[in-house]
């Protein structure tokens, strides 16, 4: 099969790889229809993650079709139609049981396009499949589907519901790329009084990600050069927001967010950080605010699911690029500089067809 490979810092290729295959009772090959880029993905190209080995295949999220399953998974079967989860939980070990499943124990978490081949790619073999799988409706677009794969559950769990973010609350989400995006949409869903998305780009791109935040939902927008901490200090009479959401993953945002958020107020950290960021604790120290970080659990996808469904969750605002799977390579570079081509969220797909799996 074709897939897109890792081969070291600012080296991948679309190349031919061997077919996937079950090696554990538990796993599932899904064959890919629609696959999307996600800014993580650009962090390993770049060297940030050094878990990653060469050679491995990149991707995490998916939807597609199940075409073979191991003997122990009873969940799906040949011939569903599934979303395929940035997140692969054992459901066994203390970290499982608790519903933390970015942190599994048991051998999953986030492994795929991480420690095991990924989903950008033909085909995928999915670890832990009864867990990692999602049945999906015949109504729901593949590609508003891939969404839920990641930045959906991302923006939800480790930015909104970890923030707290609560009914009349000014939000401010920092960073208006596709997960900051799904904040803002996520965090309109607990009725605050106000949602703020700034972008600091600084680029004919902050355009293009602020007019979607505004079609997404936040009430007031801020580039860099429109002094952000101002307009939050001018939205909330000097007392500055409830919850902050850093959804970029530079030193910049990060601190951006704690110099907004009132006393009393939380800092949920989303983005993805390749570099120290500086944490002013002569600053903070006395003002009582809570910083979290997470890895996303997953464990609200049905709900997000259901939701999607129902029609409450928008998709097609967030993706702007469209691509065949096999244009892998352009799609990346679309995506890679997204200052020049506007891209916010990137989906790929491949023609349905007959042909399964070579046995």
């Amino acid at each position: 099969m074709k897939a897109l490979v890792f081969h070291g810092p600012g080296r991948t290729a679309w190349e031919d790889v061997p077919d996937p295959a079950l090696k554990d009772a538990s796993d599932a090959v899904v064959r890919v229809d629609a696959v999307t880029l996600c800014g993580t993905d650009l962090h390993i190209v770049t060297g940030d993650v050094p878990e990653v080995a060469p050679g491995t295949v990149l991707g995490h999220e998916a939807v597609g079709e199940v075409v073979e399953t191991g003997s122990e998974v009873c969940g799906v079967r040949p011939g569903d139609r599934v979303l395929v989860s940035c997140i692969s939980p054992c459901g066994r070990c203390p970290s499982c049981r608790g519903a933390r499943y970015g942190q599994c124990r048991g051998g999953g978490g986030w492994v795929l396009g991480h420690l095991v081949d990924g989903t950008q790619a033909e085909f995928v073999r999915v670890p832990f499949a009864d867990m990692s799988l999602h049945l999906l409706p015949g109504a729901l677009d593949s590609e508003d589907a891939v969404l839920l794969a990641d930045i959906y559950p991302t923006a939800y769990e480790v930015g909104v519901l970890n923030g707290r973010v609560s009914p009349g609350d000014t939000v401010v989400v920092v960073g208006a790329g596709p997960v900051g995006l799904a904040a803002v949409t996520a965090a309109g869903l607990y009725s605050p009084a106000r949602v703020i998305a700034v972008d600091l780009d600084d680029t004919r791109l902050d355009d293009t990600r602020l007019a979607a935040a505004r079609a997404l939902g936040a009430d007031a927008v801020a580039r860099a050069d429109e002094q952000p901490e101002r307009l939050v200090d001018d939205l909330t009479a000097g007392a500055g927001a409830d919850v902050a959401i850093e959804a970029v993953g530079i030193p910049a945002t990060f601190e951006l967010c704690t110099r907004t958020v009132r006393p009393g107020g939380h800092v949920a950290n989303v983005g993805v950080h390749g570099k120290p960021a500086a944490l002013h604790l002569e600053d903070l120290w006395i003002k009582d605010i809570t910083i979290t970080t997470g890895l996303v659990d997953t464990s609200s996808t049905p709900r997000l699911l259901a939701m999607m469904s129902a029609g409450r969750l928008p998709a097609g605002d967030l993706i702007t690029h469209r691509f065949p799977l096999a244009a892998m390579e352009e799609a990346y570079e679309v995506f890679s500089r997204a200052a020049e081509t506007g891209a916010l969220k990137v989906v790929l797909g491949q023609d349905r067809h007959d042909a399964v799996l070579p046995a």
